[in-house]
């Protein structure tokens, strides 16, 4: 597809030339590709042939997609690159041409609908998603879908539907859960957008362990479908490999839907481009009270913070008093009452079709009902969001790591008193995560990017957390950071290749 007329930038050609030394369009940024498209140097259809190949190569090892949609989505491409050159009057659109992998449990209309579990086997979606709509409205192209753990319960992703997904960084590990399918195609290069969404961490670890961004945003920000779009602890959300392709996707994502009615309104439209963060006050907050920390997580977090010091803000260590008794009070009375319980129904009706850390997490969840109810959720989070407030208060965002240790091996299930890794017990599996506390205060958005690598051959993450609804402010700190610290997906490991 090539014209006199317009001609790229430098920076166009400059990053065509890492492509060339990385030998894969598939690591283009959806950003860049956008603009591609429109100086005719790159045709939507040569970006998803592109993508396809890497995935028919990938996907033996990492396992990504639930569903592969690739001559559908070739027909589309088509038709993408018919509106860039002009044809039939149609202007390109957002997102128009990029290939977007869904998450499976945001349904899609006449495609399963099953969230990984056997018991859902053959359920057909009548109608689509909100995610997927605008998806498509914006001119998205869904070429896959992608897997998660089975009923997006766990921080892992494997099934006794799908099997193990694998994280490209070290196929020994997994991209975290529960939209790890997602995060996983990204990093393997098998698409350039992903959909997520967020109950307790499921955009968040994922994007660390797979060293992709990925955007929690404030409960209402993003429509959901219902029931569980009334659960303040959930939402939905972008994944993808920069700051600024996710603010492009978020910018789609984000407004009201009469489909959900806690979707908040006028539409918050985030800028593409941010003042530097001289003067910004940024608390760091390494333990989030008392979570044990990886010293590999815990440098990295740190290294992040001395950039953004060195970058002109004012970075200073606090101390947060979160003990894990309020945690725990108010994840055991939530869950157990909303989502715990919906898992328990299943179970009763379908308990051997269900995975082994399906029926542990019901039998949990009855236990836990036993032991906190709704009530003693709701006192003891207005008492972990009073104790944020405070810590934040007279700053402008915090940072602390996204998990407490740089990954779990595929396919565990994180059974037992401590998490097992290289034969060494680390820390208990409920607080391997550090994102709980976020979808608690559930008003603050959060973006996780890059932090680093750990030894263990994938990247680690950082949470930058908000006022609540002040999601301008954590996308001017991540895009900092990628300024500082830069992530290139030219270190991803040679198998990829």
């Amino acid at each position: 597809m090539n014209t006199a007329e317009p001609q790229p930038s430098p920076d166009d050609l400059d990053h065509l030339g890492r492509l060339g030394r990385l030998g894969h369009l598939g690591y283009l940024s959806a950003t860049d590709a956008l603009r591609l498209f429109a100086a005719r140097e790159l045709s939507p259809v040569e970006l998803m042939r592109a993508v396809i190949e890497r995935a028919e190569k990938t996907e033996p090892t990492v396992n990504a997609f639930s569903e592969r949609l690739f001559d559908e989505a070739l027909d589309q491409a088509r038709n993408a690159e018919d509106r860039y050159l002009g044809k039939g009057g149609l202007r390109p659109r957002p997102l128009e041409g990029i290939p977007v992998a869904a998450k499976e449990k945001h349904a899609l209309r006449g495609r399963s609908l099953t969230e990984g579990s056997l018991a859902n086997e053959g359920t057909v979606a009548d109608a689509n998603h909100p995610v997927v709509d605008r998806i498509l409205d914006a001119g998205g192209i869904i070429h896959a879908r992608t897997t998660t753990p089975e009923f997006s319960i766990a921080t892992f992703t494997h099934s006794r539907m799908w099997g193990i997904t694998r994280n490209p960084w070290n196929p020994e590990f997994t991209p975290g859960g529960s939209s790890g399918g997602s995060a996983a195609s990204l990093a393997a290069g098998t698409s350039l957008l992903a959909s997520a969404s967020d109950i307790g961490g499921s955009t968040r670890i994922p994007a660390a362990f797979t060293g992709t961004v990925g955007f929690k945003a404030p409960y209402g920000r993003n429509p959901g479908l219902g029931p569980i779009a009334a659960d303040h602890y959930r939402g939905d959300g972008p994944l993808g490999r920069t700051v600024d392709d996710v603010i492009a996707f978020q910018n789609v994502l984000a407004g009201p839907d009469p489909r959900d009615h806690t979707t908040i309104g006028p539409k918050l439209t985030l800028p593409t481009a941010y003042e530097d963060v001289a003067g910004l006050r940024v608390a760091l907050c390494v333990r989030l009270g008392e979570y044990e920390v990886h010293p590999e997580v815990e440098a990295n977090t740190r290294a992040a913070a001395q950039a953004l010091a060195d970058a002109g803000a004012r970075v200073e260590e606090i101390i947060l008093p979160w003990t894990r008794v309020d945690l725990l009070t108010a994840i055991a009375g939530h869950f157990s009452t909303t989502l715990g319980a919906a898992v328990e129904e299943t179970a009763e009706r379908h308990r051997e079709l269900l995975s082994s850390y399906t029926l542990a997490y019901a039998d949990l969840m009855k236990y836990a009902r036993t032991q906190a109810s709704y009530l003693d959720a709701l006192r003891a989070e207005h008492r972990l969001q009073q104790q944020l407030a405070t810590a934040m208060t007279g700053y402008d965002a915090l940072i602390c790591p996204t998990t407490a240790i740089p990954g779990w091996h595929a396919g565990d299930d994180l059974a037992g008193e401590k998490a097992i890794v290289h034969g060494e017990e680390t820390v208990e599996p409920l607080w391997s995560a550090m994102t709980l506390p976020f979808n608690i205060n559930n008003r603050c958005p959060v973006l996780n990017v890059p932090s680093g690598t750990s030894s263990w051959g994938i990247p680690t993450g950082l949470q930058i957390v908000g006022h609540p609804y002040d999601d301008p402010t954590v996308f001017r700190v991540g895009k900092a950071l990628e300024v500082v610290r830069p992530w290139a997906y030219d270190e991803v490991r040679a198998w990829l290749r």
